[in-house]
């Protein structure tokens, strides 16, 4: 059996500021650009790798959620506990100072963890966790 990961979802409550993090601080590119019902759906990915991607998506867009997770939805999200995601780079340093540079929220500087791997942390626009790990 040969399965990959192709895609994976995070919550955005504003697709401009988003589709500007993704875009133009990590350098990813827009593969796709979805608008229906006064929502957008936005899919970026790294360049170079077509078969992995990011959709950035209303968080409740679907229509069986309720008024009370609504709410417990956007209070995690304003907390920066509701989503996230890791990346990996083969240059830790240099992408914490480009992310940073382009006014991303830093929750953690490079450092070595204990359990072996040397990352670093941000907060999207829409307050999801980015962890960004060094390829060793």
């Amino acid at each position: 059996m040969n399965i990959t990961v192709h895609a994976s979802f995070l919550p955005h409550d504003d697709p401009d500021a988003s589709l500007a993090f993704y875009r133009d601080v990590l350098g990813f590119e827009v593969r796709n650009d979805v608008g229906y019902g006064g929502m957008r759906w936005i899919t970026v990915g790294p360049a170079g790798q077509p078969g992995v991607s990011v959709v950035l998506q209303p968080p409740v867009a679907d229509p069986g959620v309720t008024d009370d997770e609504r709410r417990t939805i956007a209070e995690m999200m304003a907390k920066g506990t509701y989503a996230g995601i890791l990346l990996a780079t083969d240059d830790l340093d240099g992408t914490f100072e480009r992310v940073e540079a382009g006014g991303a929220e830093v929750v953690q500087e490079p450092v070595e963890q204990p359990y072996g791997v040397r990352d670093c942390a941000f907060r999207d626009p829409a307050g999801n966790m980015i962890r960004i790990q060094e390829l060793r």
